[in-house]
């Protein structure tokens, strides 16, 4: 019973389940949309990737980066803005 995850019959209930709750009109809209932003994360990662080539090149290798230290950062306060107390003279 375990032994296989999702069996076909599984998955022929999640299409109905998926069709029932959004509508056949609204799950290709919502697949092309899921489609897009992929691809859109791909070009993003891949860019990113991309970018660190060059940088690790220029810098030498990411092992004596790593031996570098690190500039400290100085901490900021966050505070919140407090009500002034009312004066109780009237």
């Amino acid at each position: 019973m375990f032994r296989n995850g999702l069996e076909p019959w599984h998955i022929a209930i999640m299409v109905v389940v998926l069709v029932l709750l959004f509508g056949s009109k609204k799950l290709p809209e919502m697949a092309r949309g899921l489609g897009k932003s992929m691809r859109i994360l791909k070009a993003e990662t891949k860019a990113l990737r991309e970018d660190d080539a060059p940088a690790e090149a220029q810098n030498g290798t990411a092992a004596s980066q790593a031996e570098q230290p690190r500039q400290a950062v100085e901490p900021t306060v966050v505070t919140k803005a407090t009500e002034t107390p009312k004066s109780t003279t009237a």
